[in-house]
């Protein structure tokens, strides 16, 4: 019943995002840049992208820099990097066509146990365990009761949801969830008024305990990764930056020594001569 009542309320009410009406490649495209990431920042940002690379092949010949450049302010930019390495492989070693196997998918740089299972469902209509935050909190309120989902998904919690997946278009199902987790049991105000399974949630007819799993709340001002940010949006907007320019950004000079180490590290930046940085080129 649960399935019948949450497909026919996706059918009805699901958003027209372009990824929906896509190929492969453009589903890969945006379940890299949704990871940890709000669809109204991705939205104008993904359309930019498909027009500019809109095959695996297009991008694999991009540079490091065009690419962290196009990636804009969606955040951890080494998923543009390794988006781009993805496209390289699918150009090489599979002649330009994702493979449709999560053990293929798997062996793909950037994607793990998630985006493998989320390509299998949205890209090739198969069938996975696709569980993000949205359809993990939709779960433990419906069944569990409880207002919040653990921190991670256990083996138990994975068992149990897969014996949920429908045998006739489990896509359907994953989408569903996720939408319904998404718009209607939204982690702050659910609207459990036109939620179309409320009947049935045990969260609700508990009269809707305060769960106990501690949140992690990422701070931004003044942390690292902020520091990384400003140095990495500064060398999109220039060709290249001394040492003394990009002192000139941040007031803490030993947070931005070690920004400008684990950005080399991680390859989002590259040295140029002693004293001077630019985006990587090659």
């Amino acid at each position: 019943m649960l399935e019948k009542e949450i497909i026919s309320w996706f059918k009805k009410n699901k958003r027209d995002l372009p990824w929906r009406n896509t190929d492969t490649w453009g589903v890969l495209v945006s379940e890299f840049m949704l990871q940890q990431t709000p669809v109204n920042r991705v939205l104008p940002v993904y359309a930019e992208w498909m027009k500019r690379w809109p095959t695996p092949a297009q991008l694999a010949k991009a540079t490091p820099a065009e690419v962290i450049t196009a990636w804009g302010r969606l955040g951890y930019p080494r998923r543009a990097l390794r988006l781009h390495e993805c496209a390289k492989v699918i150009t090489s070693h599979y002649k330009g066509s994702i493979p449709r196997e999560e053990t293929e998918l798997r062996a793909l740089p950037g994607i793990g146990e998630y985006t493998a299972a989320a390509m299998v469902a949205f890209a090739f209509g198969g069938r996975s365990l696709v569980l993000d935050i949205n359809i993990r909190r939709l779960f433990a309120r419906i069944f569990d009761g409880v207002q919040s989902p653990k921190l991670s998904a256990t083996k138990d919690e994975k068992s149990r949801y897969e014996e949920l997946i429908p045998k006739r278009d489990p896509h359907l199902w994953a989408a569903a969830t996720m939408e319904l987790g998404a718009l209607i049991c939204t982690s702050q105000s659910p609207k459990c008024g036109i939620c179309p399974v409320a009947k049935d949630c045990t969260w609700r007819s508990l009269d809707y305990p305060k769960s106990d799993v501690i949140k992690r709340t990422q701070s931004w001002h003044g942390t690292d990764r902020q520091c990384r940010g400003t140095v990495v949006q500064a060398l999109r907007e220039n060709e290249s930056l001394t040492k003394a320019q990009i002192a000139q950004l941040w007031d803490v000079p030993s947070q931005l020594e070690k920004a400008l180490l684990t950005l080399l590290d991680d390859g989002l930046i590259e040295a140029r001569g002693k004293n001077k940085f630019s985006l990587p080129r090659t």
